[in-house]
């Protein structure tokens, strides 16, 4: 009888213990299907409409600073780190040769200009000579037609109609030289004045061409920016076009973001995305926009890119890069720099925009106007220089 009721509670508990067990597997199975209910849930309404990358970096713009002309560097205006803004002055080149080469050349425009008003003062007298001539020629036709019509009366001898014949022909060949002469002078000439005669133009040009020289001894900034790399030396004799500084505009900075192949099925240009980067952490994010896909992908562009051709070929998921705008206020209160790892998750709602850019861009992606000189000096120069010499060529003359 004892041994009974002892041995009955033995009996219950694994009972029991299957009961808990098969309660707590049903509870864990419950919250398993909650939670994929739950992600599931989450995937079809959130995260299947955004694309992420931890493959993401920061790019941008390096101009490069360069001089148009030889020369020494004799000053540095700028040093690494540096901001700078656009037509400011960068290197200075030593500026005595040019200095002499545009001497030279505004001499030779005043000697241009005296030797063609010597060329149009010659017109003027060969002009003269020929009226001369003509004048000669109508008397020795005079004379002759006097004394033919004399001969016949026995007025005047055979011998002196002779003469007369003989100076008639004189004087018309001394027309036709002269003549001939007038119209070599008035071939060099044309029809332009001395300030507009080719040979000037051609020195004045020589002359605008030796102070746009001078002006280039001084190396401007094409683009606002930071120097972010400087070759430059004190002291260097550089060539036209050797970088001397590297200048990056940092509101023109944007994301590279390499996805997956698979991941752009539905990416379009237009959407929006957000950028986290290492530099500030998840704590600023930036809103930028796809600007562009890329046409090609990261090993085809390579310097050396795979040969699947082999026996031996295994498939790996490519990555395209994907370009991505940033808002430039953001940039400004937060900077980024060149290189820097970013994370990029893109919103790909909205599928309506195109996957490559459907029109070419309507205006320059960079442009500079420091490059651009205001000539008007010079010009004023060599206008001042033409009127001196062409005034003081005939007071030389007499």
């Amino acid at each position: 009888m004892d041994t009974a009721v002892a041995t009955e509670p033995q009996a219950a508990t694994p009972t029991r213990q299957r009961r808990l067990r098969r309660m707590w597997l049903a509870v864990l199975a419950a919250a398993t299907l909650v939670i994929a209910a739950f992600i599931l849930a989450w995937w079809l309404l959130y995260a299947r409409f955004y694309q992420s990358t931890d493959d993401a970096y920061v790019a941008g713009d390096l101009v490069n600073v360069t001089s148009q002309v030889y020369g020494t560097v004799v000053a540095i205006g700028a040093d690494e780190t540096d901001r700078v803004r656009s037509g400011q002055e960068l290197v200075r080149l030593d500026a005595t040769d040019a200095r002499v080469a545009l001497l030279a050349a505004e001499q030779q425009l005043a000697r241009a200009v005296r030797q063609t008003r010597t060329v149009f003062a010659n017109r003027d007298q060969l002009r003269a000579v020929v009226a001369e001539r003509r004048a000669d020629l109508a008397r020795a036709q005079a004379d002759f037609d006097r004394r033919k019509t004399l001969t016949a009366s026995g007025a005047v001898s055979a011998e002196e109609l002779g003469h007369a014949r003989d100076a008639l022909n004189a004087a018309r060949d001394a027309l036709n030289a002269a003549e001939q002469n007038l119209t070599a002078s008035i071939a060099l000439v044309g029809r332009t004045g001395v300030a507009d005669n080719p040979d000037v133009q051609a020195a004045a040009t020589q002359v605008e061409t030796a102070w746009l020289a001078l002006m280039r001894t001084r190396v401007r900034a094409p683009v606002t920016g930071y120097v972010a790399r400087r070759q430059v030396q004190l002291g260097e004799r550089i060539s036209p076009g050797e970088p001397l500084l590297g200048l990056v505009p940092l509101e023109r900075l944007r994301i590279d973001a390499n996805f997956k192949e698979v991941q752009l099925r539905r990416m379009r240009i237009g959407q929006p995305a957000r950028i986290t980067s290492d530099i500030y952490g998840r704590r600023i994010e930036y809103h930028g926009t796809v600007t562009g896909l890329g046409l090609g992908t990261g090993a085809a562009f390579a310097l050396l890119p795979a040969q699947n051709a082999t026996g031996n070929w295994i498939k790996v998921v490519q990555r395209v890069p994907v370009r991505i705008g940033l808002d430039p206020r953001e940039l400004e209160r937060y900077p980024l720099r060149i290189g820097l790892s970013t994370e990029v998750s893109v919103d790909v709602h909205d599928e309506g925009g195109p996957q490559l850019a459907p029109e070419p861009p309507r205006e320059p992606v960079l442009a500079t106007r420091a490059y651009e000189i205001d000539r008007s000096e010079i010009i004023t120069r060599i206008a001042q220089i033409i009127r001196d010499n062409e005034e003081s060529a005939p007071l030389a003359a007499e």
